[in-house]
């Protein structure tokens, strides 16, 4: 029997500034794609069970620190606001998910040769 079969690799990407201020990571990759997919950030936030308020915040401050926006918002009226990506938004985003992609085939590729080094 193998004494590892029950592990996993689970990890986290996120970038910082040169200072160490996260600006962009897993959770604000997930939450701007949501935002894409439902035009929202309130229905977003629901979705995902996060607060609205803070969601907001750590938003402007990533855009604050990247100096572009990430949302283009729509007020409400009759049918309601909308909140979609920016153009640099969406391709921030587009960005993310081809690095993640092969940072986990990289990190997949370096956990079957651990598995292989702990079983030798």
């Amino acid at each position: 029997m193998n004494k590892f079969e029950n592990l996993k690799p689970e990890y986290k990407i996120w970038f910082s500034s040169l200072q160490g201020d996260g600006i962009l990571g897993d959770g604000k990759w997930k939450i701007l794609k949501q935002i894409d997919e439902c035009g929202s950030l309130v229905g977003a936030c629901e979705q995902m069970g996060i607060t609205y308020r803070r969601t907001w915040n750590d938003l402007r401050k990533i855009e604050k620190m990247l100096g572009f926006h990430l949302l283009e918002t729509v007020r409400g009226g009759q049918e309601g606001g909308s909140t979609r990506l920016s153009p640099e938004g969406r391709r921030l985003v587009k960005c993310f998910d081809v690095f993640h992609q092969r940072m986990d085939k990289i990190m997949q590729k370096e956990f079957v040769r651990l598995l292989d080094e702990l079983n030798s």
